[in-house]
């Protein structure tokens, strides 16, 4: 399995690399650090998830969640984000995203999102339409 984490932040990703690895057998993680390079990165390796950042420079999680969308239709994309503020999970949806999770509910929330997006279901616990 292939995923593709991008967040401007190291310890974050390194953060997502392991707790995924400890869930997830012959796990390939590739790593961006902003939203143009994880645009560039999976248009060349094809993710079969993609995990992005709201705020990242040159090219900010929504951004890219737009552009990974139009090229790879089908690879399901989660937002993993510090920011809870309203109408972000409705702009998330809007965009085509999967799933929407906060960074500090991580060990509880992020296997299970990334289980259940690799499952073709969603992920949006903090929207009540979910």
């Amino acid at each position: 399995m292939r995923v593709l984490c991008a967040d401007d932040h190291d310890t974050i990703r390194k953060g997502v690399g392991a707790l995924l690895s400890d869930y997830f057998e012959d796990l390939i993680f590739e790593e961006a650090k902003n939203g143009a390079e994880a645009v560039s990165l999976a248009a060349v390796n094809r993710p079969d998830l993609v995990i992005l950042d709201i705020s990242m420079p040159m090219l900010n999680g929504f951004g890219a969640a737009t552009k990974i969308h139009e090229l790879l239709p089908d690879v399901p994309i989660l937002f993993f984000t510090m920011h809870s503020a309203e109408g972000l999970v409705s702009q998330a949806r809007r965009l085509g995203a999967r799933g929407f999770v906060l960074k500090e509910s991580a060990g509880d929330t992020l296997v299970d999102a990334a289980r259940a997006l690799l499952h073709n279901e969603t992920y949006f616990p903090l929207d009540p339409i979910s």
